[in-house]
């Protein structure tokens, strides 16, 4: 409550007062009882009443987000031309009022949802994309009064811009906006730069009627229903094309891991085939440098002492006739 109203309620007091004591008057004098007594009191409360409007009507206060503008026939024009600002103002009791406008923000909303938006029902925006696909737009705009040019607006709106301004200018550029786009570059590539077009559009067309935008919100995209099915089926064949793909390459990953597999084992075939006759060669080799150092090392006496050694375990004595070294011949020396 702010004192204009504190005032106001004050005087209706005052003037209850006033009316009450005339009634109070009034019967006392039909009862031809003195009525004296009353007339000071109607006096003051009628000064009261009087005073009391008068300031209620002429003290006028305004929230920190309001403007006004002060209606008056003192003026050419109708009006002053100097809005008056947030707090405690006066005007001529009576004579002049004030029309307040918030400057605070404001969103007006346009959905599919029938709870969403300032209009009832499906209020989405359709538009045709430059491919010729209808879809259906959902958006809002944050939007506010300019306060500079507070009178401006009140000489070509009033209190309609928000029908007959914030409306109709967002509608149509969204419109203008997505007929320069396809179908397809709106809801990918290109989404970032049609709610930049969209948006610059309508903030030049909200400045031109003296309203400031904040922002602009595109808040969602919908296809026709034949779009949409379509959108769909390509999808289907899409994840389709990739799960053939995808198996596609999983053969291939078996085949090369098959042929590496091969290919390792016949090395490993081959390796183990070197090996082995390098193990021979390496073997013959080693015989035949044993049996060169054998041969170098062979003495008469070793012989017939390796000839004694392979006889029969069970030989304890050996005759030998004389003049002969053994009873058998030995091997020859080489």
């Amino acid at each position: 409550m702010n004192i204009g109203s504190v005032f106001q309620g004050m005087a209706t007091l005052a003037w209850l007062g006033f009316f009450g004591l005339i009634a109070a008057s009034v019967m006392r004098v039909s009862r031809n009882q003195p009525a004296s007594g009353f007339r000071v009191g109607i006096i003051l409360t009628l000064i009261a009443g009087i005073v009391l409007s008068s300031v209620g009507s002429g003290l006028v206060f305004l929230q920190a987000n309001q403007y006004g503008i002060v209606i008056t026939p003192l003026q050419p024009k109708g009006y002053r031309e100097q809005a008056l600002g947030p707090g405690l103002h006066w005007v001529i009791p009576f004579i002049e009022t004030v029309q307040p406008y918030s400057i605070a923000r404001a969103t007006y909303t346009m959905s599919q949802v029938a709870t969403e938006g300032q209009v009832g029902g499906d209020d989405s925006i359709e538009a045709r994309t430059k491919d010729g696909q209808q879809v259906y737009i959902d958006a809002s705009v944050i939007y506010a009064v300019n306060p500079v040019n507070l009178i401006d607006l009140h000489i070509t709106w009033q209190g309609r811009y928000e029908d007959n301004v914030v409306r109709p200018v967002s509608r149509s550029a969204i419109r203008d906006a997505v007929s320069q786009f396809g179908v397809e570059e709106i809801v990918s590539t290109k989404r970032s730069e049609l709610e930049k077009m969209i948006s610059d559009s309508i903030d030049a067309g909200l400045a031109s009627n003296n309203l400031t935008m904040t922002d602009f919100l595109l808040r969602n995209i919908r296809f026709s229903p034949e779009y949409a099915a379509a959108v769909e089926q390509k999808q289907v064949a899409e994840q389709q094309a990739q799960q053939a793909k995808f198996v596609v390459e999983s053969k291939k990953q078996e085949a090369e891991q098959a042929r590496q597999i091969a290919q390792g084992s016949a090395d490993a075939a081959v390796i183990a085939a070197k090996g082995a006759a390098e193990a021979r060669l390496i073997q013959a080799e080693a015989d035949a440098k044993a049996n060169q150092l054998l041969s170098q090392s062979l003495t008469a006496e070793l012989i017939q002492y390796q000839y004694i050694l392979k006889l029969a375990p069970g030989v304890q004595t050996i005759f030998i006739p004389s003049g002969n070294q053994f009873i058998l011949p030995l091997p020859a020396a080489q």
